[in-house]
This record gives C-alpha cells, sequence and structure tokens, in this order.
C-alpha cells in the first residue's frame, strides 16, 4: 500500500512559511493615530453590514471588535478572502468610558475615536494619625 502526499508549495520550507503567515497575521488590521486631541483606530473590514457584523465594547481598559464575514455562495470559484467570526482587543487611553468611544463605518473602514488622554481626576488624600 503506498501513500501520496501533495503540496501546494514548492517547497516543504515555503508551505511553512505559509502555514505560519497565516497563524500569526491578524485577521482584522488596524492603524492607530493621535488627530488633535483624540485617538483614531481604523480598522479594514470591507463586505460587512455594520449593523448586522460588527459588535464593539468597552470594559477593562480594551476596546473589543468582534464581526463576521459572511460567505457568499457561487459555484465553483477561488477565493482568498477570510470569512468567518473574528476578534481584536486593544488597549484604550486610561479612564476612557463607553461614553467616550464613537465609532463610524464608511467604504469598508470602521473608525474608531475616543479622547487621547482621559481627564485625570485630582483627590486630596487625608493622612491621618493613629492615637
Amino acid at each position: 500500500m503506498s501513500t501520496t502526499v501533495q503540496r501546494t508549495s514548492p517547497s516543504i520550507f515555503g508551505e511553512l512559511m505559509n502555514w505560519m503567515g497565516a497563524a500569526s497575521e491578524p485577521e482584522v488590521r488596524v492603524e492607530e493615530y493621535v488627530d488633535g486631541d483624540r485617538r483614531v483606530i481604523r480598522a479594514d473590514i470591507p463586505g460587512v453590514d455594520p449593523t448586522k457584523d460588527i459588535q464593539l465594547s468597552v470594559e477593562g481598559g480594551v476596546l473589543r471588535l468582534h464581526g463576521e464575514r459572511r460567505a457568499e455562495e457561487h459555484d465553483q470559484h477561488h477565493s482568498e478572502i477570510r470569512y468567518g467570526s473574528f476578534d481584536r482587543v486593544l488597549p484604550l487611553p486610561t479612564g476612557t468610558t463607553p461614553q467616550d468611544v464613537t465609532a463610524e463605518y464608511k467604504h469598508g473602514v470602521l473608525t474608531v475615536s475616543m479622547p487621547d488622554r482621559a481627564p485625570v481626576e485630582r483627590t486630596t488624600i487625608p493622612v491621618t494619625q493613629p492615637e
């Protein structure tokens, strides 16, 4: 009995690098920058319905982006587009609350914005002396 193994790449090294690249690459790529007094996070997420397929939440100092890109059904096709659910967790400026965050989806790009630095409340702590 013989077994035949077929490779999709001309070398085992190339196949391993393709596998490692796909495994380590984030599902949703983002860019972050500061625009005036706002921190902006942009994510390329084409082909989704933002009202049905994207959920944003703020909790514990992080922005959680969860969504799903749904596959279209076609007969006999080739696709290099990743379908399925995706998640990204990004740190937020200290003190950011859900009310500080705004989001807009336009032309396949999700833009999330919040104050770059949340105002810091100054509180005086009294020093007591035990008797």
